[in-house]
């Protein structure tokens, strides 16, 4: 697989989830980004590098459209119009998230074996925290009285 850097679109497995993403039908481009959290979270021993490449990609889509998620404004990622992808998709993807990074995981193998492996897992966690923000007791407090 080729990879150039750490973002969700910069290798190229996930330049290719793009690119059928953009030839998929308009009404079923949630399907696939279903199907593929899917695929990944349900892999039953070890998750390959090209399942995790487009796990991860896909849920930089999901995360795109949260509060403060970044845009996706590579070149290399999808050009057609995205649908406003639904709630349950957030957990999915971050389930999906937490397989890519665990201890079976090729993906996370082959980015530990680089300098740049912890950059790439802190890329990693700020999906996750966009996708599912912690709870914030002092933020929250402010709404209780």
């Amino acid at each position: 697989m080729g990879t150039w850097d750490i973002g969700p679109f910069e290798n190229d497995m996930a330049a290719d989830f793009a690119y059928t993403l953009d030839e998929t039908a308009p009404d079923k481009r949630e399907d696939l980004v279903r199907a593929t959290l899917s695929r990944t979270i349900q892999a039953p021993d070890y998750l390959e590098s090209p399942e995790g490449a487009e796990a991860v990609a896909a849920a930089a889509l999901i995360a795109a459209q949260c509060p403060g998620g970044e845009p996706i404004s590579t070149s290399y990622g999808p050009k057609e119009t995205l649908p406003a992808f639904a709630d349950d998709l957030r957990p999915l993807a971050v389930e999906a998230l937490d397989r890519v990074v665990a201890e079976k995981s090729e993906l996370a193998e082959l980015w530990n074996e680089t300098p740049s492996g912890p950059k790439w897992r802190q890329s990693i966690s700020r999906l996750r925290t966009v996708l599912a923000p912690e709870y914030d007791p002092q933020k929250d407090a402010l709404f209780d009285i």
